[in-house]
């Protein structure tokens, strides 16, 4: 895409556009000689992302690449938040990809190298770093290549390996990503002791543990509640004993919850029936697998092994979830036609199987929670 997109004409036609259908519009033919319809889409697509998943790039000469890039892009809350603590001399992105967590993290470092595969994608990003008066050197490379070739050191190393196969799939597993870092952790840790990894959120904790050496933290990013990331912080000093679990939940007012992974697998839950507050985590915490230490760490009794929600008579408000004073009652108890969020866990019957069959609705401010204790199954309504 040549820089003819930024002609003056073709922005103020892009930005006159944002609210057409993108179908309709692609049916029509282009008005600039030199500019696809196709390219025009595109940047149209790249700023309506932009106003939800990073707003600072909502400025005057910003190029957007394809779909997929904008998609794997890191959003500008979660960049933003890994960055707040790291800092040094020099800094690489192994996978730099549309350049979103990089912009971030080279704040804090003087020397900043991109690495990226992709040359059309890379001189997007190093016209975009231009446009904020960015600078960093700028590889056009495959990582392998450029770790053969490599003879600095550098403070921190990131990547984000990408999770997609050649037919666009999907993939998770860590030897299934490209690269395989399995592969080639041992040569990251010769040019730096820090590596930060950025995985997907349904890769499993424990998985990550039991086959990645030196991990000193897991972070499980989510953001109002969505779980976006895991990231995992590799330092050559950590053995992986000490590794911690970190549950973040942005853009709310709860608390991190963090735990040592080894302290789980000791920690012990108790049991009881609903008292006054219950309480549901956040799905940071969820995903974590902490429950035994989140029973412990506040002091909570759980329902039952499998629901993981959690009890007590007396407030705890630093809980990083959800919490409401409840009350246990019957199914005769529910009317027709009323109006409810409804939870349901670890209990026989769907939301949608709970609405059909007291014929009741979602909404309005109160809460039924249908789950089940050691003793049976229960419906517990807020108050």
């Amino acid at each position: 895409m040549g820089h003819k997109i930024l002609d003056a004409k073709v922005q103020e036609f892009i930005n006159a556009n944002l609210k057409t259908d993108l179908h309709s519009l692609l049916l029509k033919k282009s008005p600039f000689p030199e500019v696809s319809m196709q390219e025009i889409v595109q940047q149209i697509k790249g700023k309506k992302v932009a106003q939800k998943k990073f707003p600072y790039l909502l400025k005057d000469g910003i190029i957007f690449p394809p779909n997929l890039n904008l998609e794997q892009a890191s959003s500008q809350a979660t960049a933003e938040f890994k960055a707040k603590n790291l800092s040094g001399k020099s800094f690489v992105d192994l996978t730099s990809g549309f350049g979103i967590d990089a912009y971030f993290l080279s704040k804090n470092f003087e020397e900043v190298t991109l690495v990226e595969q992709n040359s059309e994608l890379l001189e997007i990003v190093k016209h975009n770093w231009g446009i904020f008066g960015r600078k960093a050197d700028f590889i056009n490379e495959n990582l392998e290549h450029f770790l053969a070739e490599n003879k600095e050191k550098f403070d921190l190393i990131y990547l984000d390996p990408a999770r997609r196969d050649s037919e666009k799939n999907k993939k998770f597993l860590l030897e299934d990503l490209s690269p395989n870092l399995l592969e080639i952790q041992d040569e990251l840790l010769k040019i730096s002791d820090q590596i930060i990894i950025k995985l997907s959120p349904l890769i499993d904790v424990s998985y990550l543990v039991s086959v990645i050496k030196n991990i000193a933290e897991i972070q499980i990013i989510a953001v109002r509640n969505e779980v976006k990331e895991l990231l995992v912080f590799i330092n050559s000093n950590k053995e992986k004993e000490e590794t911690r679990i970190t549950a973040i939940n942005l853009e709310s007012e709860e608390n991190v919850f963090s735990f040592h992974y080894k302290e789980e697998r000791s920690a012990v839950s108790e049991y009881s029936e609903p008292l006054q507050y219950l309480y549901i985590p956040n799905n940071a915490v969820l995903k974590s697998g902490g429950f035994n230490s989140v029973s412990e760490k506040f002091a909570l009794k759980k329902l039952h092994p499998n629901t993981h929600f959690y009890t007590s008579d007396e407030l705890v408000e630093s809980f990083p979830g959800r919490i409401l004073k409840v009350e246990i009652i019957d199914s005769k108890e529910i009317k027709k036609g009323e109006k409810f969020n409804i939870i349901s866990k670890n209990y026989p019957l769907t939301p949608d199987e709970i609405k059909k069959k007291y014929k009741i609705k979602d909404g309005g401010t109160g809460y039924l929670i249908f789950t089940q204790t050691q003793k049976n199954k229960i419906i517990l309504r807020s108050v």
